[in-house]
Formats: structure tokens, C-alpha cells, sequence
């Protein structure tokens, strides 16, 4: 049946854009490759959306869709990073710390797939919102584009990025088993102040919302508490 291959499709061309966002990375499009991350999220939240609504999830399925999101959200915001360190300081060493965010990343991936409680939330920042941070960088401009050119700040964002990573901090899952406001307020609530931010400060907003993404789910822990 030749729905069951519709999800692995959608995962195969998630890859496909990281590998495209990759070579605009070498060829010093940054601003390309940021719009392949964002394509490659796209198919990564199709992929396991079809793969539910279809009911043909596989074993396979999951092992395809963290090898694809290892090359999308976790080589190629490393490389973006990389060619960021390299701009922001003279030394020969310091931007190869870059490629700690693919090692942190890989490291989410793994723990993600044999963690069976990470289905309805997850435990450390999800590897696409980190990717989305990460490549939106280079698309600010103004006084926090210049901000970006010092070292200090650059590998401070490279050493937060990669422990949230890891962190197992609870963060919400924007999974929708049904629309019911009340089971899913904060997934709506975050999805309405998106679209407003985005509509407000544009490519500038992408870092926002992550940031925003993360100060919820630590809003929803504490009130929990």
C-alpha cells in the first residue's frame, strides 16, 4: 500500500534539505540555508503527522527520522555556527567548538528514541527548535546583528544551545492529539503569540520564539510545582 511510504517520503525530504542547506553553508549562503532549515521542519512535523493520521508508523520510520534530522537540525546549524565563529574571532581553533552543537544534538537524538516517555512533551530542547534558533542568526539585522560579531557572545550561545540540548528540561510537544482548547491551551497560546510576533518583527522574531517556547514550557513546570 503505498500510503505506508507517504511519512519516510516526507522524512527523506527533510534530508534533502539539510544536504541542500549544507552546501549553501560551504558556498556562504547563510540566509539560503536558514530557508532550507525551515523548509526541512516543515516536512519534519508532516512526516509524523501523516505517519499518525495514516496509522503506518514503523520502527524504521524513527531510526529515518532522527538520521535526517541529525544531518537538518543538527550538522547544518553546526556549520552555520561554524562559519559564525570563524567571522566573530581570529583564532584558527575556537570555531570547530561549533561542531559541539552536532555532537549534543546527536547525543538529544539517541536518548530521544529510547526515552518512551518524551511522546506527549519532551525532556531537553527539541533538535528542529534549536536548528531554527541557530541558522535565524545571521538574519538579524541592527544592533544585535553587531552584538553577534563578539566572540564571547557567539560561543555563549554555542554552550547554552548544546546543554539544552541535553538538559532534560520538560518542554511541551506541539502534538495535537485533538483541537479541545483546554487540553491544548499553551500549544495554542504559543501559536497565536507566534504568528503575532512574527507578523510584527518578521525574520527577527524566529529567535523570539524559541526563546518564548522555552519560557512557557519553564512557566508550566513552575505552576505545576
Amino acid at each position: 500500500m503505498i500510503t505506508r511510504h507517504i511519512p519516510n517520503f516526507l522524512t527523506c525530504c527533510n534530508l534533502l534539505c539539510g544536504c541542500i542547506g549544507i552546501v549553501f553553508v560551504t558556498s556562504g549562503n547563510l540566509n539560503a540555508a536558514a530557508y532550507f532549515v525551515w523548509i526541512a521542519c516543515v516536512f519534519d512535523f508532516f512526516d509524523g503527522f501523516a505517519a499518525r493520521m495514516l496509522k503506518v508508523a514503523s520502527p524504521i520510520g524513527k531510526e529515518l527520522d532522527s538520521l535526517a534530522d541529525m544531518v537538518s537540525f543538527g550538522l547544518l546549524p553546526s556549520m552555520v555556527m561554524y562559519v559564525m565563529l570563524q567571522d566573530a574571532t581570529h583564532s584558527e581553533y575556537l570555531p570547530y567548538l561549533a561542531f559541539s552543537i552536532a555532537v549534543f544534538s546527536a547525543l538529544r537524538l539517541a536518548i530521544f528514541n529510547i526515552d518512551e516517555t518524551q511522546s506527549d512533551s519532551f525532556r531537553g530542547l527539541p533538535t528542529p527548535a534549536n536548528a531554527l534558533f541557530i541558522t535565524s542568526l545571521p538574519l538579524l539585522t541592527g544592533p544585535i546583528a553587531i552584538a553577534l560579531f563578539e566572540p564571547w557572545i557567539v560561543i555563549t550561545i554555542v554552550v547554552i544551545s548544546s546543554y539544552l540540548l541535553v538538559s532534560g528540561i520538560p518542554l511541551f510537544a506541539l502534538k495535537f492529539k485533538s483541537f479541545n482548547w483546554k487540553e491544548n491551551k499553551i500549544r495554542f497560546t504559543f501559536l497565536i503569540a507566534s504568528v503575532l510576533l512574527l507578523a510584527t518583527l518578521q525574520i527577527a522574531a524566529i529567535p523570539l520564539i524559541i526563546l518564548l517556547y522555552i519560557a512557557l514550557s519553564l512557566g508550566i513546570k513552575a505552576v505545576s510545582k
